[in-house]
């Protein structure tokens, strides 16, 4: 779900540049936000199916563990291809949006099972709000994306991947890297900071698709900005909720 592998994107835009030269037709700034807005809707009504299913399907929140493992093992198949072929978002980004919505509709309901009742509409208007910050700090220059700025940010990414990657796996054995997942300190400290380096990223994404649509990528490459968008966007949100569940656990 989360791999979108942004110590790549940098590699992207370099290979778009050489690409653009053999297309007529380049990529644009409306054209990817349009793109982006098609998964994002393909995303939230494939999200409203998952949600019904587990919230009042007759398999109840038992079906949620089917929806959570196939659409994120699959989602992440599918953003491993897309972060290594950019060319292939043209076609796997709508498949890639599905599956996250049937990862984020069951999660989501588990959460307002689990949490409490308005913790979804709370993580969507946070997310919504950071978003559109995050968007307004860059396009003002209160921001500026630099090479330091992409490393630090990417490999901060990187090594939070590599952690709830390591997480996911010792899972299977019964086993839990300690403190980062509880309601104490520490595990409200890891979210807040996983939610910072997520909101800088976001900056990122808007940077490379400015740089990408400036340079003249081939339009086919909106759907590659659209894919690296959206996962930021998703990554946000699933963050918003663990923080959320967590500050209310601690009530």
């Amino acid at each position: 779900m989360k791999s979108s592998n942004p110590m790549l994107r940098d590699k992207v835009l370099r290979q778009s540049r050489v690409q653009a030269g053999e297309h007529t037709a380049v990529m644009t700034v409306d054209g990817t936000l349009t793109k982006v807005s098609l998964l994002i809707m393909i995303m939230a009504g494939v999200a409203t199916y998952s949600w019904n299913a587990v919230a009042h399907g007759s398999m109840g929140i038992g079906s949620a563990n089917t929806y959570m493992m196939g659409g994120g093992l699959i989602g992440l198949v599918l953003s491993f291809v897309i972060a290594f072929k950019p060319q292939m978002a043209a076609v796997l980004a709508i498949p890639f949006a599905i599956c996250e919505g049937l990862m984020l509709g069951a999660v989501s309901a588990v959460y307002q099972y689990a949490a409490y009742p308005d913790i979804v509409l709370h993580a969507v208007l946070l997310t919504v709000g950071v978003s559109f910050s995050m968007f307004l700090l860059w396009r003002f220059g209160v921001i500026r994306v630099t090479d330091r700025m992409r490393s630090v940010v990417c490999g901060a990414m990187g090594g939070v991947f590599l952690v709830y990657m390591l997480s996911f796996v010792l899972s299977f054995f019964g086993v839990q890297i300690p403190m980062i997942h509880g309601n104490g300190i520490i595990g409200i400290g890891f979210s807040a900071l996983v939610i910072v380096i997520v909101a800088f990223m976001l900056t990122i994404d808007f940077d490379l698709i400015y740089r990408m649509s400036k340079g003249g990528a081939p339009k086919a490459m909106e759907w590659y900005g659209a894919f690296a968008l959206l996962v930021t966007l998703v990554w946000l949100y699933m963050e918003m909720l663990r923080l959320l569940a967590k500050l209310s656990s601690r009530d």
